[in-house]
């Protein structure tokens, strides 16, 4: 039995750190896509009516990006890494899910709040992934 170390670099960890650099990659960008969200709909909520398109579809692209964090994150986890992403990526896509469809639905009261708390998820998350990971006990 091994355990790697902080940083996860052992001869056998190369997979596992391949799958935490591509985990790096897409919360970053599912970072930066949801940075925009507000932005176009701080216009479009101030009379740029043409910016509720790029809102609709940067919801698109956060939406996907958000089940392609939690694939990604099942993966790492599968490998033995931290199972916290793959709650978070969890969290993260159900609250997506739910604001996607409040947004369709036109219900503010839920889509705003919502949105802000996703924000701040996906910030402390990016945060946290690119800090040094602890692995699980190989076996």
């Amino acid at each position: 039995m091994a355990i790697t170390t902080t940083t996860g670099v052992t001869g056998r960890s190369k997979p596992r750190r391949l799958a935490l650099l591509v985990n790096r990659m897409i919360v970053s960008v599912h970072a930066l896509a949801i940075f925009g969200q507000p932005v176009f709909a701080g216009g479009y909520l101030s009379g740029d009516y043409d910016m509720l398109w790029p809102h609709r579809w940067g919801a698109d692209v956060v939406f996907s990006l958000g089940f392609v964090q939690l694939v990604t994150a099942l993966v790492l986890w599968l490998l033995r890494g931290p199972v916290w992403l793959l709650i978070a990526s969890l969290l993260i896509a159900a609250g997506e899910t739910g604001q996607y469809f409040a947004g369709l639905a036109g219900a503010l009261d839920l889509h705003v709040p919502l949105g802000v708390a996703l924000v701040t998820a996906i910030v402390l998350t990016t945060v946290a992934v690119w800090r040094p990971q602890r692995w699980r006990v190989e076996g």
